[in-house]
């Protein structure tokens, strides 16, 4: 197939694509390339990827209306995984902005491109964030979601209410992601394993966050794509069951779905941190601070739907994807 992928210099959204390709799709590569971190690693990424034959990089910003119009218009993709966001909760306290141009009015625009091109099925990334304050464990997709904690959550839970209209109004698959605590090899510079990694290799002091306390559904970035690509190729469907006198926020009467994509197994934060003190080797000196805005204490993913309508659930332990991580990190930094 011609699919569109959106973020390929991002962290997922390039694990994807070598999958895809390696499969024998085309891919068309989105990406801005921004500095929210380091471009050159968002540029290493991308350098593995357009030595691969299928592989069209294009860098654009989803934001940008009219070079996205274009973008559909020219390369008439037959399905779109949309991954490209403003990430990061603490940073949406500083950055609002962000945020909206990004998370909100790219995402129309991709909706529009969709919507305009005769696209197969949309499946886009949302996040666990959007369960905020919910207690209730492990988080299911089809518990009510009105009580985002930051305004990164509730761009993602606007996401699916825009995808939603979508799907409703014009008949439009659309699938929903929501992705639990992602790490892995070509990690985010601004995600805790890899500031870990470098801080303690560097001997630095490492800042921990509600004590340690937090916990954590980690899923390995192999996992993720898996669950990416079997959702992909399972296009939305209504569900016959939905009742408009009981709705079932995970499912509707229009071709839309949501799905958890979570390893199912939390593990605390202070226990993460050990297992990184024991593949670098050495000790963590922690700077103990509490809770930050925006944050939750605890996610965990409910999978069953995942593993009732696509077969898959992610398994990667948390052990074996560290491992991986540091090692990667090791030869990429030449440590």
């Amino acid at each position: 197939m011609k699919i569109l992928v959106t973020g390929t210099a991002g962290f997922i959204g390039s694990h994807l694509a070598h999958r895809l390709l390696d499969r024998g799709d085309d891919v068309i590569g989105v990406d801005n390339v921004n500095d929210y971190y380091d471009p050159t690693l968002k540029e290493a990424r991308l350098e593995r990827l357009t030595c691969k034959p299928g592989f069209t990089e294009v860098r654009k910003d989803v934001a940008d209306r009219a070079a996205m119009e274009a973008l559909f218009r020219e390369h008439k993709p037959e399905r779109v995984v949309h991954l490209a966001a403003q990430a990061g909760v603490r940073y949406s306290l500083e950055n609002p902005h962000a945020y909206i141009d990004a998370n909100l009015v790219g995402f129309t625009n991709i909706l529009e491109g969709c919507r305009h091109n005769d696209v197969k099925h949309l499946v886009y990334a949302s996040s666990s964030s959007v369960y905020g304050a919910n207690e209730t464990m492990p988080f299911s997709i089809h518990d009510n979601v009105d009580h985002p904690l930051s305004l990164y959550a509730a761009s993602k839970k606007a996401n699916e209410l825009m995808a939603h209209t979508y799907s409703h109004l014009y008949n439009m698959p659309t699938t929903g992601l929501r992705f639990f605590t992602v790490y892995g090899p070509w990690g985010r510079p601004d995600m805790a394993l890899f500031i870990f990694t470098k801080k303690i290799l560097a001997g630095e002091p490492i800042d921990v966050f509600n004590h340690g306390h937090h916990r954590r559904d980690f899923t390995y970035i192999d996992d993720i794509v898996e669950g990416v690509i079997r959702t992909l190729d399972s296009v939305a469907t209504p569900n016959p069951q939905w009742s408009g006198e009981k709705p079932d926020p995970g499912t509707s009467k229009a071709p839309y779905r949501l799905y958890n994509i979570g390893s199912n197994n939390p593990v605390e934060l202070s226990r993460f941190i050990e297992i990184i003190e024991e593949r670098v080797g050495k000790k963590a000196e922690k700077n103990l601070l509490p809770l930050q805005p925006g944050d939750v204490p605890a996610t965990y993913a409910n999978v069953d739907d995942l593993i009732d309508d696509v077969g898959y659930k992610p398994s990667t332990t948390v052990e074996e994807g560290i491992a991986n991580f540091v090692d990667w990190y090791r030869d990429f930094y030449k440590i």
